[in-house]
């Protein structure tokens, strides 16, 4: 039989249409447990390679011949061992290309719709680790919003679109992934802006993102507003585009809402985060569609593959909005945490451009799935 590599666009394009994939990751066990390949249709198999050593003999009956396979590692050599061996033995086969480190970068835009005087705004979904990162467009202009360090994905998308990239905007100061705007900025001449209380320790230049700052994309004007909201971070701030979406970065998510911890606050800022959800989002339209910077289950994608489900919608489903109790609140987002981030203190201080880690060291950092949201 034989066996091929399968592209990580190939793969998530498999993810976005529900197909049937047969995974046999052949990492070790914690590795899988604490980050895996997630799909509707997935079903895994986990089997360190040490273990397939002298073949595969023993795992024959657990692998279904009529469903495609695809076989994982961390890097990519061992699925290629292991995939030429179940190849011999008869399966027709895939290896993941680059394994779960390309996988963990692989974004694939998607556009969320059109905008007032012929914009367009695209969502860039991270499988991988769970990222969403957007793409403003409005007569021959575009606004990056919490872009992530694969830059050239974004140059490349605007080099596609004949648009220029004038602005790189960070909701906060991200402590799960390396940020890309700054790098854009540099690469492009485009404006940085950050939340001012989120850069107090930060080593470059930048644009203060304040409380009803106005950014105009294109001759038409596209107005990104501003909106203070503190809790994931202390200077955590929205924007409402087109007076239609609301980018609630990591503050709320489709199914869960932002974790206040990730600076050795949480008590601190826990009632800045209730503040943020329970009156300030009140305020505003429940027709908004929410668009936020992270997701933490694969369920949460649309049928479009998109992240985005409208404030009112959330107010009635999500229960980290629908809290009574001020007490059961502090104690539901200051105990009931995930794991911290990979090495997010690490990130957080390249974020500052405190440190400058090479590009594999990078990548090691981000390794692992999206821990910015309560559980």
């Amino acid at each position: 039989m034989s066996f091929v590599a399968m592209e990580s666009k190939d793969l998530a394009e498999k993810i976005f249409n529900k197909e049937e994939l047969f995974i046999l990751d052949v990492r070790n066990e914690q590795e899988f447990g604490e980050w895996k390949i997630e799909g509707k249709n997935i079903k895994h198999l986990n089997v360190p390679y040490f273990e397939l050593l002298d073949g595969v003999e023993e795992i024959k009956e657990q692998i279904p011949a009529s469903k495609e396979i695809l076989v994982v590692c961390a890097k990519e050599g061992s699925s290629v061992m292991v995939s030429e061996m179940l190849s011999d033995a008869g399966f027709e086969v895939f290896y993941l290309k680059g394994g779960m480190k390309a996988w963990s970068e692989h974004m694939e835009p998607v556009k969320v719709g059109d905008l007032n005087n012929g914009g367009e705004l695209y969502q860039f979904v991270r499988l991988g680790k769970g990222c969403l990162s957007y793409m403003v467009i409005s007569n021959g202009e575009a606004a990056v919003i919490d872009a992530t360090r694969t830059v050239e994905i974004f140059t490349n998308f605007a080099s596609e679109k004949g648009v220029t990239i004038k602005h790189a905007l960070d909701t906060h100061l991200h402590a799960d992934h390396i940020s890309g705007g700054r790098a854009i900025a540099e690469k492009t001449g485009a404006t940085y802006w950050l939340p001012p209380k989120d850069a107090e320790e930060v080593v470059f230049e930048y644009k203060a993102l304040e409380d009803g700052e106005d950014i105009a994309i294109g001759n038409t004007t596209i107005n990104i507003h501003a909106l203070y909201s503190p809790g994931h971070t202390i200077g955590s701030t929205s924007f409402v585009v087109d007076e239609k979406y609301l980018m609630t970065g990591d503050i709320l998510f489709i199914d869960s809402i932002g974790r206040p911890d990730l600076a050795g606050l949480a008590q601190d800022w826990v009632s800045d985060l209730r503040e943020t959800l329970y009156n300030r989002y009140r305020e505003l339209s429940e027709e908004l569609i929410v668009l936020p910077a992270h997701f933490m289950i694969v369920e949460e994608l649309n049928e479009d593959g998109s992240v985005a489900k409208e404030l009112g919608t959330l107010f009635s489903e999500n229960h980290g909005l629908n809290i009574e109790s001020d007490e059961e609140f502090r104690k539901l987002v200051t105990e009931n945490l995930p794991p911290q981030p990979n090495s997010y203190q690490e990130i957080r201080q390249t974020n500052m451009g405190k440190s400058n880690p090479e590009e594999e060291k990078q990548r090691e950092m981000e390794i692992g799935p999206n821990r910015c949201a309560v559980r």
